[in-house]
């Protein structure tokens, strides 16, 4: 459970709580005889006998690593392949497969048609939305069916009052949003245009307020997006006819 500090449409303020939006659906996974059935985690194969390995080991050769793969398995570790995973931590390796203890992270940002527009050292912004100054009740308003075709969706939290005072603060604001039947983008910033951070050096996310309510219920959820569908560039009818 987090918490947030936003303004309303009057100007108010106040701190609420967060909470990740869970179903409540409960899903018993069974195989075809209805025995209980789980997800595992196994090892696909040492680091040693990776394709890049093996490469390196026959010269760069292709067909070499496929003929040895033909002859014999040298691509299988008996003792590890295969071998169910409990819990791991991550680590980097450089091409020559050594761990290495001191990684620098980068953006990278493409196109709409996959190519690569700019390419950063990744930064290591302060989470946001808990922080002294509110955010801004940005008034900018995008229909819902219009949202769901050009926004991607990859997480969402559900605003909770603590209080009597917040209560009537959430509950006017989900009303106001469900009349208009749109979603309220909100940022951080005095424009209301810079992205949320959730933790620190998390991803940057757009945030989108949607309410609900019901007599005197209510359902405020901000649903996070880093991802804007784009149609790439028509091409040139008249340039390929040419050719």
């Amino acid at each position: 459970m987090g918490t947030i500090n936003l303004l309303n449409s009057a100007g108010r303020d106040a701190v609420v709580t967060t909470e990740s939006v869970r179903s409540a659906l409960k899903v018993r996974w069974v195989d075809d005889k209805g025995r209980q059935a789980a997800s595992v985690r196994v090892v696909k194969t040492a680091v040693d006998r990776s394709l890049e390995a093996l490469r390196h080991e026959y010269k760069g050769e292709l067909s070499a690593v496929a003929q040895a793969m033909l002859d014999g398995d040298p691509e299988i570790d008996l003792e590890t392949t295969g071998r169910m995973l409990g819990e791991t931590s991550r680590v980097y390796i450089n091409p020559q497969r050594e761990i290495v203890h001191k990684v620098e992270f980068f953006e990278v940002i493409h196109n709409p048609d996959g190519s690569v527009r700019d390419r950063r050292p990744r930064k290591m912004p302060e989470p946001n939305l808990a922080g002294e100054v509110p955010l801004r009740w940005s008034g900018v308003y995008i229909d819902k069916a219009e949202a769901v075709r050009k926004f991607v969706f990859s997480g969402k939290v559900q605003l909770h009052h603590i209080n009597g005072l917040t209560y009537d603060f959430l509950y006017g604001m989900a009303k106001e949003l469900e009349a208009r039947n749109a979603l309220m983008l909100l940022g951080a910033g005095p424009k209301s245009n810079q992205p949320l951070i959730l933790r620190r050096g998390s991803t940057p996310y757009k945030g989108f307020l949607e309410g609900r309510t019901q007599g005197d219920k209510y359902c405020l959820l901000l649903h996070f997006s880093n991802l804007e569908l784009k149609a790439p560039a028509k091409a040139d009818k008249t340039a390929g006819d040419a050719e």
